[in-house]
């Protein structure tokens, strides 16, 4: 599998399951590479609710957080450039119709399903001047956090909806990266240093007048048993209230900086992430940056938000080479023209057994509480002063 599709498909395996970092059918294909790789998953999920957050107790058959994928795509080397692409589709186990995250509830007949194409790119480059891409991809901001969260491979909280993915910590801890049209520039790696600077399309304006701001720097390091990785990020936006392009009323400026760090030693790694901004939710509350500014479509609310949060988490990998891990997180809204705070607070407890090279087995814990008082509702994952209980056991199989 290439190092983009890893990432983006598979990027919790380097973290949790070094069992199948190295999974990828490679295919010579005359002057091309062709690799192929993706994942294919399905949880069994108790969700009981409670509070605001009441609704019929739901058992489900489905996806987790990572939806099962397919990746295709190839490279090459011309005029000494690397060229490569990349294609991956998505899907769930049960969502139904529409790509509909954490949808109402429904089983409709023929067991159609959805298919979520979220990488299309191009890139060009070579390891002495950087990388340039080009396309659709996961975002720069926050893809580190979601790479990093253990949950990647199971489910965390959000399961009980016909979707096609859960929501692991995503709304609990950091906000979700997305999958974004952008032009991204990436350094070579400087004796571990590295730094990516992206403009993306910005799809919290109604009049496409603007393209928002991404960039990030890391540096990974290793040393005799100890490994590790510290990055910052940032990124800028502005978002419009209105739904139109003749009726947007005002615009908000959406800014965000983030700092983030793992490190492992002798079978055990800690992760720590933080976040803090302004205006980086839809604007109208809607689950504490499970959606962001970035699909928010108009701020709904005539009032700046403040926004932070983050999680820590540890992992441990047994003799059995099961890996156990526990985290904790939350995200805050803050209105400061009211005082008012909406909080989404999980904590989560998993084991993660590689049952063979590519195979690993799956069983969670997900404790998500939910207080104050939201500026909007309308998802049944929204409201306040409400918990979601979720147990879930599956399996996850890269390739």
């Amino acid at each position: 599998m290439n190092k983009n599709i890893k990432l983006a498909v598979a990027g919790a395996v380097l973290a949790l399951s070094a069992s199948a970092a190295n999974a990828g059918i490679v295919i010579p294909a005359g002057e091309w590479t062709v690799d192929i790789g993706g994942n294919v998953n399905s949880f069994y999920t108790h969700t009981n609710t409670s509070g605001a957050l009441k609704v019929a107790n739901a058992n489900q058959i489905q996806t987790g957080l990572l939806p099962s994928a397919f990746g295709i795509g190839a490279k090459t080397r011309q005029n000494d450039l690397d060229v490569a692409f990349q294609f991956s589709f998505f899907t769930g186990a049960n969502s139904n119709g529409a790509d509909s995250l954490n949808a109402a509830k429904t089983s409709g007949g023929l067991g159609y399903n959805s298919l979520n194409i979220r990488q299309a790119y191009l890139t060009v480059g070579d390891k002495s001047l950087g990388t340039l891409k080009f396309g659709r991809d996961l975002g720069v901001f926050g893809s580190d956090a979601i790479l990093s969260d253990m949950t990647l491979l199971g489910v965390g909280s959000g399961a009980g909806g016909a979707g096609s993915s859960t929501l692991g910590r995503i709304g609990s801890g950091y906000i979700y990266a997305d999958w974004l049209a952008q032009i991204a520039y990436t350094t070579p790696n400087w004796n571990g240093f590295e730094a990516t600077g992206a403009i993306q399309e910005n799809l919290a304006t109604t009049d496409h007048n603007e393209l928002g701001y991404a960039g990030k720097a890391s540096y990974s390091f290793a040393a005799n048993d100890v490994s590790g990785k510290i990055w910052v990020e940032g990124t800028h936006t502005k978002i419009q209230q209105g739904t139109t392009e003749t009726s947007f009323t005002k615009e908000y400026d959406a800014d965000a900086y983030g700092i983030g760090a793992k490190v492992g030693y002798a079978g055990a790694e800690l992760v720590g992430y933080y976040y803090d901004g302004q205006n980086m939710d839809s604007g109208n509350g809607t689950a504490l940056g499970v959606t962001t500014y970035y699909n928010g479509g108009a701020h709904s609310n005539t009032n700046d938000l403040n926004n932070k949060g983050g999680y820590v988490q540890a992992t441990y990998i047994l003799p059995t080479k099961t890996k156990v891990g526990v985290s904790w997180g939350k995200n805050i809204i803050e209105t400061p023209t009211t005082g008012s705070d909406y909080e989404r607070e999980a904590w989560v407890v998993g084991a993660y057994h590689p049952l063979t090279k590519h195979l690993n087995l799956v069983a969670e814990y997900n404790h998500l509480d939910q207080t104050g008082t939201p500026l909007a509702n309308g998802n049944p994952f929204d409201g306040a002063n409400g918990k979601a209980k979720t147990v879930s056991l599956g399996a996850i199989l890269f390739f």
